[in-house]
């Protein structure tokens, strides 16, 4: 089977990201800097590098701030180009240079599924890809890359993977592998999902993670999902009913550097982990970070 690379990929961005509360009683989450470019930058640029050109945000009531970040600041540079700032002027356009986007309102939140059935009418028949903003991956591995080219030799449902170990998966969607699928190799062919699986009863140490390729069947297999515990529509269950109904689901074993920005001391930590390669202050920053001692004044 063969069948055309995915060209569109949807952001959900309608959490309330209490974790990060106060910052986020005014900020949304998805703005908050990896030291000056916001996390959903960062993610739509990855997008933009593998070929994408249309991404959906799902957003909130409340979340303006998204829209006028990714929106032209002519007036700002306008005073950048008369001061000569070109790095400053180039670092303004990019946020709005990246990919053609546009918004939709989730009004309630209703879970992970519920958020990507509102990108009916934007995949308009097509496949979509799917990149949650908490997960940065680092821009010297591939992830999206490998799966949309998985996506277009074998259609279907592909998965972004990471193998966590058998006393972390529990925390996470766990997949099948299919029976002869080497779960060692790099694209593993999956039989079956389990939401969160006791750690003694895992099927595999293969988690999903924030990377989704998803077939246009998708939407019809969220309208039939029933909701689950808080009325959430989970996007595991319409993945899971799609796969028994015959639809082929693989999963792309990622063994590169990943950044978990959902938890705020993971977020600190991608902040020192790609801070110490900032072209302008990494250098210094790392410099620094080697003769730091915490003290107690």
């Amino acid at each position: 089977m063969s069948t055309d690379r995915p060209r569109k990929a949807l952001i959900p961005a309608a959490g309330r990201g209490t974790r990060f509360l106060p910052l986020t009683k005014a900020v949304p989450k998805e703005l908050a800097p990896i030291v000056t470019t916001p996390t959903l930058e960062i993610v739509i640029g990855e997008a933009a590098d593998n070929d994408i050109s249309e991404v959906l945000l799902v957003v909130s009531a409340g979340k303006t701030a998204i829209n006028e970040y990714f929106a032209p600041a002519p007036e700002l540079e306008a005073a950048l180009e008369a001061k000569g700032d070109e790095a400053g002027l180039a670092a303004v356009r990019r946020p709005t240079e990246l990919a053609t986007i546009s918004y939709v309102e989730q009004k309630e939140p209703r879970g992970l599924g519920h958020a990507i059935g509102h990108g009916k009418d934007f995949a308009a028949g097509e496949p979509l890809a799917v990149l949650l903003p908490d997960d940065l991956i680092d821009d010297r591995d591939a992830l999206l890359g490998p799966m949309l080219d998985v996506y277009a030799e074998h259609g279907g449902i592909v998965l972004g993977l990471i193998d966590v170990g058998p006393v972390e998966i529990s925390k996470y969607g766990c997949v099948v592998p299919a029976e002869g699928a080497d779960p060692e190799g790099d694209v593993v062919a999956i039989s079956d999902l389990v939401e969160k699986p006791e750690a003694g009863e895992a099927p595999s140490t293969l988690a999903i993670i924030g990377r989704y390729v998803l077939p246009p069947e998708i939407f019809a297999a969220l309208d039939e999902t029933e909701p689950g515990a808080g009325g959430e529509i989970q996007i595991t269950d319409a993945m899971r009913n799609l796969c028994n109904a015959g639809t082929p689901v693989h999963g792309v074993v990622f063994r590169g550097r990943r950044y978990d920005t959902g938890d705020r001391l993971e977020y600190v930590k991608a902040v020192v982990q790609l801070a110490v390669r900032h072209p302008d202050i990494g250098a210094d920053f790392q410099a620094w970070l080697r003769d730091y001692e915490p003290t107690d004044g």
